[in-house]
Order: C-alpha cells, then structure tokens, then sequence
C-alpha cells in the first residue's frame, strides 16, 4: 500500500502548480489557510479552485459551529464538484460531538474528511457514525499532539487497525512537521498525509548520504562565515 500525499494549502497559485505534479495526489485546505490566501468570498475562491483541481480530492471545510448550520453548508459545499470532500471538525467549538451531523452526511453518499481528530475514542465514535459505502477520511493531528508532548503513534496504530479493513474509510496524517513524518506514515502504512509545500519538496531531497549532508552543511557555515568577514 502506498501512503498517498496531499498539499495543505489554499493558495491558487500553490495548488496550479502542485495539481500538475503527479507525486501530490490530493489537498487539504481549511479556514484559517483560506483567510491566509487571501479569500475574501469563500464559495467563489472555492469554485476559482475547482476550476484548475477538476479530478485530484479536495477538502473545503464548513465554518458553522451549530448543526443545523453544519449541515446547511455541507450540501452547499458538496455541490461544487465530485472531487470535493466536505471537511467537518469532530466536535464544535463547545466540544459537543458532530455524530449527527456526520451521520446524516455520510448516510447520504456525501464524501466526508473528519478533521481536528486527537484521541482514539474519537476515531471510534466517528467510525460508528460513518457509512462504510461511502468514502470517508479521518484526519488526526500528529504534529500538534507532539507539539504538546503527546505521542500520536498510538493512535494512528489503533486507528489503522479498525478501519484498515473498510478501504473506503482512510486515516491522514495531519499536521505535518518535518520530512521524517512521511517515513513514519508510510511505516504505519497510514493511508494518507497532508503536509505544506516546504515538507513536500524537501522529500524530494530523500536519498541523499549522510556524508554530503556534512559536506553540505560545512559549506554552508563556510560561506556564511566569509560573508560576514568574521575574524578571531
């Protein structure tokens, strides 16, 4: 099995030049990256999107905190193409658990990513809640667990090992920090992971030996230290 990779990112430009790439199989976006791209009108620079990322999936996240909301822009989201997956956080800003909402969803054919996902427990309860016919992402947030501390390999095994018989229902590693993570998930045999442009193109630097990375970072400081006309 191949761990698939996604760009997270919501720059038009970004995703136009990753969409041509065929080592980027998917992308992410959510709120915060839109506002941070610069989306003044959500549905429009969705659909702007839409228009060059026709075939690879893509996630667009409801913005509602209230159910009856949720669900209102889930289908709205859900109609702007059939590569899109309707992102909805695994409980609200009150941390009241989004099951209804997921079940309904997901019941009627809609392609959902869970996001926001840090315990197990969460996983289990979003798997109940899910259509094993229709096809579903659960996305757990690895890098913020370690930033805190947290352990997220656990998690991810326990996880892997409920659905990895149900093979439209798929795990992603979130929140990518560094390039190693992508060995960690391909390890784990993790379906998916997510990871900004700067962590994608650094795999692009795998292989190399260990003896022209010390090369490489000597040169480095060499040439900063001449730059700087540092004497002692």
């Amino acid at each position: 099995m191949r761990t698939k990779i996604f760009c997270d990112i919501a720059d038009y430009k970004t995703i136009k030049f990753f969409n041509k790439k065929s080592f980027v199989d998917g992308f992410t976006t959510n709120p915060s990256l839109m506002r941070l791209a610069g989306a003044k009108n959500y549905k429009n620079y969705s659909l702007k999107i839409l228009k060059i990322c026709k075939k690879k999936p893509i996630s667009f996240e409801v913005f509602a905190d209230e159910p009856k909301e949720m669900l209102k822009q889930a289908y709205k989201i859900n109609s702007w193409g059939k590569n899109v997956y309707v992102k909805i956080p695994v409980v609200n800003s009150k941390g009241i658990f989004m099951g209804s909402v997921i079940k309904e969803l997901s019941e009627r054919g809609i392609k959902l990513n869970i996001t926001a996902v840090y315990t197990f427990e969460q996983t289990k309860n979003i798997f109940k809640n899910l259509n094993k016919k229709t096809k579903s992402i659960i996305s757990i947030f690895a890098g913020r667990m370690a930033d805190k501390g947290k352990d997220p390999l656990p998690i991810f095994k326990k996880s892997i090992t409920l659905t990895k018989k149900n093979k439209n229902i798929e795990i992603l590693w979130a929140s990518t920090r560094e390039a190693y993570n992508f060995t960690q998930a391909k390890q784990l045999k993790c379906n998916i992971i997510t990871m900004p442009p700067k962590i994608i193109n650094q795999i692009n630097a795998f292989g190399k030996s260990f003896n022209s990375m010390t090369v490489e970072t000597v040169k480095g400081f060499l040439k900063d230290s001449k730059k700087s006309h540092f004497k002692i």
